[in-house]
């Protein structure tokens, strides 16, 4: 019979198992409450935990108890001095209602509330539930890490194909000193002997050999017999000598991803604009984080010429002139040549515009990713920012921009490109679970 003892630390002292119970119970509760919560805290803030509120009468169960009124009771009371027999109670003051942490309500109902923390990782977990990377380019890429077997050491049981030769030897040798096995030498030099004595005894005229040489036969033929009974006793290689080589799966993070980072900073992106792809950006980070081991950020801002700046410069330096989005991806191009080889980097890249470029550059934006980009990319999602006012107007002529105007068939042919816009900070996360939705990452596989 097998026993497992589990022995893990429960966290803060309470039951690990309680807790796992609970989650799946209040499954529905739980993720209702954290899609809530999202609503109201900053993008920098996502990859803590958070203390959620439930309602208490979700997770209530069914159960048999006593009815508060009816039926003929006895009580015990113990220390009792004014009651007899037969007395009536008198009924307490205040009704039947009794105390709760309900809140009050001007229609007299009420709704217990249960706050429960969520720790970082289940929090995330629920977040990220409805969403998967897509997969689209390494399709034998089935997990975020890679195994690979690397040497553990011998052990005494295994396949024979890995067998360990010198360690079995080594350790048959050694027993067989230490046994005192008898060597197929020593064995041939008592059967020489012997020979020599058997054919001294044929050369004589009676056939025998003296008494000296008689004793020293039967010696021989003893030591013969004893030699070959431990030879087959102790046998030259046992199973208590081999060792196998041992391996064991290691992690190897070989599936590292690059994120670049694109964005228009020309005189037409406002700071709210900026604001809202910062928390696009930090967002597809933190879901990149979630899914590999190391992930390296590459921040490319552009107006009439494009340059690859720190995080710092990238979101607050201030600049104008005009807006050729082509030099943003030539720049991209270079760096992937440069630093980041398809064989060894899952490639995202997001980029941020309001949707405004050089009248003659689209045909090039098209061609580059088409040609040089998109073939390499797992994913390319490009984020269009404009503010109510401009997009209402766009709904109301039905017109499009340049750049999604050059985009839109490109989007339609590829599974890896995908295009939305963004006019406020609520439609960051609906905007992202779009993109990275699994029935769209399925569809591409």
């Amino acid at each position: 019979m097998l026993y497992i003892v589990d022995r893990r630390k429960n966290p803060t002292g309470k039951s690990l198992g309680n807790r796992q119970r609970f989650m799946r119970r209040a499954k529905a509760q739980i993720k209702k409450a954290v899609e809530s919560t999202i609503r109201s805290r900053g993008i920098t803030d996502i990859s803590s935990g958070d203390q959620i509120t439930i309602p208490g009468k979700t997770l209530k169960e069914p159960g048999f108890h006593h009815m508060g009124r009816g039926g003929n009771r006895n009580y015990v009371l113990p220390g009792n001095k004014k009651f007899v027999q037969g007395d009536r109670i008198a009924r307490p003051q205040g009704g039947d209602s009794g105390s709760g942490g309900s809140q009050a309500s001007p229609d007299g109902e009420g709704e217990d509330e249960f706050q429960f923390t969520l720790t970082r990782d289940e929090f995330l977990d629920i977040f990220f539930e409805d969403l998967e990377l897509p997969d689209l380019l390494k399709k034998s890429l089935k997990q975020t890490t890679a195994f690979r077997n690397a040497r553990a050491g011998f052990s005494v049981e295994g396949t024979p194909s890995n067998l360990n030769l010198v360690r079995t030897m080594r350790n048959s040798l050694a027993r067989r000193i230490g046994l005192r096995r008898p060597k197929t030498a020593e064995v041939r030099e008592l059967e020489e002997k012997i020979s020599v004595l058997q054919a001294k005894a044929e050369k004589r005229p009676n056939g025998k050999l003296t008494k000296t040489d008689e004793e020293t036969l039967h010696t021989l033929l003893a030591d013969l017999e004893e030699a070959k009974r431990r030879m087959k006793a102790i046998p030259f290689i046992d199973p208590i000598d081999t060792r196998f080589n041992q391996f064991q799966q290691i992690p190897d993070p070989n599936t590292q991803a690059v994120m670049f980072c694109l964005m228009d900073v020309s005189g037409s992106m406002s700071e709210q604009m900026k604001e809202l792809a910062k928390r696009f950006f930090m967002l597809l980070h933190l879901f990149l984080h979630r899914k590999y081991e190391h992930v390296e950020v590459v921040f490319i801002r552009h107006t009439s010429r494009a340059a690859e700046v720190d995080e710092e410069t990238f979101f607050y330096s201030r600049e104008t002139g005009g807006t050729i989005v082509s030099t943003a991806l030539e720049e991209m191009k270079k760096v992937l040549v440069d630093r980041y080889p398809t064989d060894q980097w899952n490639i995202y890249a997001a980029q941020a515009s309001d949707g405004d470029n050089y009248s003659n550059d689209g045909a090039k934006c098209t061609a580059l990713l088409a040609q040089d980009l998109l073939p390499k990319c797992q994913y390319y999602a490009y984020i269009e920012i404009t503010d109510e006012r401009e997009a209402e107007i766009f709904a109301a002529a039905e017109g499009e921009t340049a750049l999604w105007k050059s985009y839109a068939p490109l989007a339609r042919d590829n599974p890896r490109f995908a295009l939305k816009r963004v006019t406020k900070a609520a439609d960051i996360f609906p905007v992202f679970r779009e993109l990275f939705a699994k029935n769209r990452a399925e569809a591409g596989r």
